[in-house]
């Protein structure tokens, strides 16, 4: 199927207790095989199997693995928002070095919880249509920095979070596709480029 004709949303959203568990059951096993075994190894029999639901029950709500497999990606990614927006919001008391270590500190575990799981969906990412729920996400982060920038009095708040989400994210994902699991050691070379930049 085409790039851009490929099924990746939902047939319908869970409204029940029981249906969400199937739905995020769904999703799991998912993420399991596709960071066991990689992307080529996910189809829908498999999923539901390891799930434990029907393959009907499976199409119920995803009409493809691709609809599967976006869903896991937009599952992930609303993680990583959700803690940027917390760290912000809970550091516009703080000082800005307080709360950029904890935006460093979502970002680096985001991408260590599961590492094979974190490299299998930039590969995802770029086989699926997503691009521009990607674009989204940049700036929902890069607003959230220039937020707590412009709240510090930083110069030029709009290009400085810009190139801050670029720089961060950049060193982060390397980190992940050298396989490198020393949270603390990523963080540390993350945060000297960071403030070295602001300085």
């Amino acid at each position: 199927m085409p790039k851009d004709q490929t099924a990746i949303h939902p047939r319908k959203r869970p409204r029940q207790a029981r249906a969400a568990a199937t739905f995020d059951a769904i999703l799991e096993a998912a993420a399991r095989i596709l960071e066991k075994d990689g992307f080529d190894s996910v189809n829908t029999n498999a999923v539901a199997e390891l799930a434990g639901v029907s393959v009907g029950s499976l199409y119920q709500y995803f009409p493809t693995k691709e609809s599967i497999l976006a869903e896991l990606v937009r599952f992930y990614r609303n993680v990583l928002k959700e803690k940027v927006e917390s760290a912000v919001a809970w550091g516009m008391d703080k000082t800005l070095e307080e709360t950029i270590d904890l935006l460093l500190d979502a970002a680096v575990s985001h991408q260590l919880e599961r590492p094979e799981l974190a490299l299998a969906l930039e590969q995802v990412e770029s086989i699926l249509p997503l691009d521009n729920e990607t674009l989204a996400l940049t700036q929902t982060m890069v607003d959230n920095v220039e937020m707590l920038l412009s709240a510090h009095n930083v110069s030029n708040p709009g290009e400085t979070s810009r190139d801050i989400v670029a720089l961060a994210r950049g060193i982060v994902d390397a980190a992940g596709l050298a396989k490198e699991i020393d949270q603390a050691a990523i963080h540390r070379r993350v945060r000297r480029a960071v403030f070295g930049y602001l300085s």
